[in-house]
């Protein structure tokens, strides 16, 4: 079923345009921007079309990135059309056999975050991707950390409290959180997909190594750590304790560098990451109107407890044992 909304008229006008005969367009899916997912038939092949209001979503950034992971051996859907002025690229149809299907049909999660883990590895043993050589992609440092903490005092603090935090609260918060990230030993960069769970990664028809990459357009250039932590620590999924081990050794034997300092960053940004999806998943409920997230919150809760247990987190902990110091464990 399509919406009946400006937006899909829009994206009707211009299908007509576009070279080819277009049927079968249905609504695929949207995810927790405000992009939305056709999937249609171009001269009887399937192929999918995003949408993205070019008011709230650039596309560049998709395209640019998508090219970039190709480069690199990756499989990220290929880009057929790209219209950036409009908001809508036409991709490669990869199916719909998501890591987060594949589990729900039985498949073993062993196995498929193997695959993860593997894809990872190649990214990270890559041409290293920097600043220098992709000057267009923002650094993962500790600003744009901060800057992502602070949802948490934004928009979790108040759910909870039902007031704002306070300003002091905020800033002793906020410090907290710069010296806990600046207390980090160095790591070298790379590229950071920053989304890179089993909801984005997929197993396209056919291939039986690796997996295809899905919602990267938020790349940034920072710890190897993040993606790793981000599979592994996942917001909205229970993974085991032996595929969590499991992932971990697969990536250092396929990896180079120093394991501790590996270890202290992924510590860290899982914290930090569980810290910012918390303020996330409320905006998403409150703000835009999709309060399924809020059922993510208890094993975030868990996340998070357990995370301020680790030696490097000390300032953090120290704060929630000032200001929250049941450390959301009632949940």
């Amino acid at each position: 079923m399509i919406p009946d909304d400006a937006r899909s008229q829009l994206l009707k006008d211009w299908l007509e345009h576009q070279p080819g005969t277009f049927t079968d367009l249905a609504l695929l899916r949207a995810d927790a921007s405000f992009r939305r997912y056709f999937r249609l038939r171009r001269d009887g092949e399937s192929v999918v079309l995003m949408d993205a209001p070019p008011e709230r979503e650039a596309t560049e950034p998709f395209v640019q990135i998508a090219g970039l992971l190709e480069s690199l051996g990756l499989r990220p859907p290929h880009v057929l059309t790209h219209d950036p002025a409009a908001g809508f690229v036409l991709l490669e149809d990869l199916g719909d056999r998501t890591f987060t299907r594949a589990l729900t049909e039985g498949a073993a999660e062993g196995p498929l975050y193997d695959r993860a883990i593997d894809t990872l590895i190649q990214l990270h043993r890559a041409r290293p991707v920097t600043a220098a050589n992709a000057p267009a992609l923002p650094a993962y440092d500790t600003p744009r950390l901060l800057d992502e903490a602070v949802l948490f005092a934004d928009w979790y603090w108040p759910e909870r409290h039902g007031t704002a935090m306070e300003p002091t609260q905020r800033d002793t918060f906020l410090e907290a959180w710069r010296e806990t990230l600046e207390g980090l030993p160095a790591l070298d960069d790379t590229l950071v997909l920053r989304d890179f769970h089993v909801d984005n990664l997929m197993l396209p028809p056919g291939e039986d190594r690796g997996c295809a990459v899905l919602d990267f357009q938020d790349a940034v250039i920072g710890s190897p750590a993040y993606d790793v932590v981000s599979l592994l620590e996942d917001a909205r999924r229970e993974v085991s304790p032996d595929t969590v081990e499991r992932g971990l050794q697969r990536y250092f034997a396929g990896t180079a560098g120093d394991r501790e300092a590996f270890m202290r960053h992924y510590r860290v940004l899982g914290v930090q990451r569980t810290t910012k999806i918390l303020g996330i998943f409320v905006r998403l409920a409150r703000r835009d109107a999709k309060p399924r997230y809020l059922e993510h919150l208890p094993r975030l809760h868990r996340l998070l407890a357990q995370g301020l247990t680790h030696p490097d987190l000390a300032p953090v902990a120290a704060w929630f044992d000032q200001h929250m110091p049941e450390r959301l464990r009632e949940d």
